[in-house]
């Protein structure tokens, strides 16, 4: 499959990436081997990460449980500042520069986010990792990436999952599930693909930022994909 060159580039990572083969939390060795690929590209490419916070605390599946759904997403917003420490040690152990920003303000954890410093960062060839979703809640990590990949000029979003790629229905439940190569804003809006939710999908329609989903989970799969050569799906107008 042919893709265009991107430089400036957005890596969403579900937060159950980095639970490995366990049922919760954070394993150490996921977190080096994904902290690893990271660092292949980003000779090549500027990077910026948002980590979501699935593996830890989810805030919608909570508020379904009784919990008060304001204060359920702030705790998933936490749980994804946790991650993204995690991430950002991994990088760090191998000799990768990056910085924290977090959009809920913890200045004794990390930097508040500031668009022009985190810009700063990555013309320094700095990977800056966006915490704690966009500080409001009601809002997804997916809403989070889509808002940091405009605000940062991201040339694509890429997000990396279990899966390699949009399929017509879940390929988990249907095995004759059909993949797509590209498939288009409006037909994942229409169809209700579930790549990402809604109001992310429009926002990164609104600003022509492609989608590129692929699987984050086989080793060595972000540097194919972004060379052009993975199994991955693209969503653009």
């Amino acid at each position: 499959m042919s893709r265009p060159r991107f430089n400036r580039i957005l890596l969403k990572l579900s937060g159950e990436v980095l639970m490995g083969s366990g049922q919760f939390g954070i394993d150490p060795d996921t977190v080096a081997r994904v902290a690893k690929e990271i660092a292949g590209v980003a000779k090549e490419h500027e990077l910026c990460l948002v980590v979501g916070g699935g593996n830890i605390f989810r805030g919608l599946a909570a508020a379904a449980k009784g919990f008060d759904r304001t204060s359920a997403d702030y705790m998933g917003m936490l749980a994804t500042v946790m991650n993204a420490l995690a991430v950002q040690n991994a990088l760090e152990q191998i000799g990768v520069d990056t910085r924290v920003q977090s959009a809920i303000p913890m200045n004794t954890v990390c930097e508040p986010f500031i668009r022009r410093r985190a810009e700063r960062h990555m013309e320094k060839k700095r990977i800056v990792i966006f915490a704690a979703g966009t500080g409001n809640p009601y809002f997804t990590t997916d809403s989070a990436a889509a808002l940091r990949a405009a605000e940062m000029g991201c040339d694509a979003l890429f997000k990396g999952t279990s899966v390699d790629g949009v399929y017509d229905a879940d390929p988990k439940k249907v095995p004759t599930a059909t993949r797509y190569d590209s498939v288009t804003f409006n037909r994942v809006l229409s169809d209700d693909l579930k790549v990402m939710d809604a109001s992310a999908i429009a926002l990164c329609r609104d600003n022509d930022i492609p989608i590129v989903v692929f699987n984050i989970r086989e080793e060595g799969n972000l540097a194919r994909v972004l060379a052009g050569e993975g199994i991955a799906t693209v969503v653009q107008n």
